[in-house]
């Protein structure tokens, strides 16, 4: 099977993130034909307009790094009820300057963990309606709102809860066929023809 590049972002810029000790436990369980590539996004100043004449070079290597995956996984906790500052400004980089917008026609999933009941699930929602304005296809179900508990991981990605671990798998093998899926259905490859590509 053929093998697909996949970007994704961890939304936390903690240390000791939840969220990517789960990004971990998800490269575990994924088909072996998705190919992972963290996309960082530390560096990155706050995006502002007046960057558009003269992208960073935190920028364009985020854009480029966009540009060479088939698909885009986001990994994310949930701040205030929304999407984590840091994660946003990633994207709103990644979606300028106008007309470059790097996330056209890229299939991705949005996945999170939380401590709490309701494990990033507005903040899923928040994202879902970003990424419809970017025009990125986005794998709608399964659902995934994980609540962490931390004997159910290891430290590693570890995944010691059975049930967790078969939901998790689950996922990322809807994600991987979610991926085919739009892949299969853009002539040529991903953005060929929209005008909001760059290759």
């Amino acid at each position: 099977m053929a093998a697909y590049k996949i970007g994704y972002f961890v939304g936390s810029l903690a240390s000791n993130s939840i969220n990517r000790i789960l990004s971990k436990a998800l490269l575990k369980v994924a088909p072996d034909h998705l190919d992972f590539t963290e996309i960082p996004i530390r560096d990155l100043p706050l995006y502002s307009s007046d960057y558009d004449q003269d992208f960073p070079p935190a920028g364009r290597d985020l854009k480029a790094a966009i540009e060479a995956s088939d698909g885009i996984l986001f990994i994310s906790p949930e701040y205030n009820r929304s999407i984590p500052g840091a994660l946003k400004n990633a994207i709103d980089w990644g979606s300028r300057p106008w007309g470059t917008n790097s996330f056209a026609r890229k299939p991705t999933g949005i996945i999170g963990a939380s401590p709490g009941g309701i494990g990033t699930a507005v903040m899923q929602s928040s994202m879902r309606g970003v990424l419809s304005f970017l025009d990125a296809p986005q794998l709608n179900a399964p659902e995934a709102y994980i609540r962490f508990e931390a004997e159910s991981f290891g430290p590693d990605g570890e995944i010691k809860n059975e049930t967790t671990e078969a939901f998790l798998r689950h996922y990322m093998d809807e994600y991987s066929a979610f991926v085919q899926r739009v892949l299969a259905a853009a002539p040529g490859h991903i953005g060929d023809d929209h005008p909001d590509s760059r290759k």
